[in-house]
């Protein structure tokens, strides 16, 4: 990982914990629900989340479908074992199953979105019936690239990692104790046998925070990041793919006809006491 990428991880643990326990508080839950993939970012989640509100408050929740692989689910297992939350497996295949057979033109792009929002629509459910806030799992590089579904996976309450690069979600995981088989295996969505998110994207997470950093939290321009030594094709299709996924990182854009508009001039906390 480079340097630049370097994080005291004490204090970042610190302040993620905090950060997961007084947001909830303040609207008034002391519980939370999370999808466990057995992929290392809701990983990372659930041990920030049992630190801050103690494992008996934090729900997991495996969603399988028929081709998940056995791993993830073994994997989501390690961590609920490991931290003692409470956890629940609910499988989606009679779920989505039947919406696949009314629509034999899908492919694994559609399937791979219907299955992210079923499960978000599982985990709001749960937050209703257990009073318990939905925990987001994507991190910062995710988004800026658009690699997630929007309602989907994206959705969430409150969001303890989208500000931690991929490389930095292994380093803190690694901080924290999650189990190494999910720190050392390849990130992958999980929608087909042998996928995974590196050769979706075309290039490594490494390589990708490198160059999103710079873009991003220094502001290089694309010339001097291009300058620095990285493929111009590839900074290019970074950039092309942070333009494309910015309506992904915002509420729904709303017409303005008046003169306080939400999400515009009303947007502040001190706002909402009107």
């Amino acid at each position: 990982m480079s340097h630049k990428l370097d994080l005291d991880l004490n204090l970042v643990e610190n302040i993620l914990v905090n950060f997961l326990r007084e947001e909830a508080n303040k609207v008034g839950f002391s519980k939370v629900v999370l999808g466990l993939s057995g992929g290392i970012d809701s990983a990372l989640v659930a041990y920030l989340a049992a630190k801050a509100f103690g494992p008996e408050n934090v729900l997991g929740i495996l969603m399988p479908y028929k081709a998940s692989s056995k791993e993830s689910v073994e994997h989501a297992k390690l961590v609920v074992e490991d931290l003692g939350i409470q956890s629940k497996l609910i499988e989606i295949t009679p779920m989505v199953e039947p919406y696949f057979d009314m629509n034999p033109d899908m492919d694994g792009l559609r399937k791979g979105n219907r299955m992210a929002r079923e499960r978000m629509c599982i985990l709001f459910d749960y937050s209703a019936k257990e009073k318990a806030l939905v925990l987001g799992t994507s991190n910062k590089t995710e988004m800026l690239l658009g690699y997630s579904t929007q309602f989907g996976d994206a959705a969430s309450a409150i969001n303890a990692i989208g500000d931690l690069y991929k490389t930095q979600v292994w380093e803190l995981s690694r901080h924290m104790g999650v189990p190494e088989a999910l720190i050392d295996k390849k990130p992958s969505a999980d929608l087909w046998e042998g996928q995974t998110d590196e050769s979706e994207l075309g290039f490594s997470y490494a390589l990708a925070d490198e160059i999103l950093y710079s873009l991003v939290d220094e502001r290089d321009k694309k010339e001097d990041v291009i300058a620095a030594g990285y493929s111009e094709e590839i900074v290019n299709k970074i950039i092309w793919k942070i333009k494309l996924s910015q309506y992904k990182r915002k509420l729904p854009l709303i017409a303005k006809v008046s003169t306080r508009t939400i999400g515009r001039e009303f947007r502040y906390p001190r706002d909402w006491g009107v």
